[in-house]
């Protein structure tokens, strides 16, 4: 096997792994983006008053807030939600 050839195999590997990598970030931005709906639609007071509850809540949020700008952007345009 010559060099050459051998980048060559490189760079199938590297595409083949960055399209991988792209579909799943793709994939990704689904979850972002139905769970940033989900926050924004969802009435606090209706939701349990159990620790664990507000445990998973307060994590989702602030998971939520801590993301780029452009990527909840992404993600709010890949599961077609309007930007307000």
């Amino acid at each position: 096997m010559t060099v050459h050839a051998l980048n060559d195999q490189e760079i199938a590997l590297l595409r083949n792994e960055l399209e991988m990598l792209m579909q799943e970030r793709q994939r990704l931005l689904q979850v972002a983006g139905a769970s940033a709906v989900l926050v924004a639609n969802l009435d606090i007071a209706s939701l349990p008053h159990d620790q664990e509850t507000i445990d998973a809540a307060e994590v989702l949020g602030e998971s939520i807030n801590n993301l780029p700008e452009e990527t909840l952007n992404d993600a709010l345009r890949v599961v077609g939600a309007k930007i307000e």
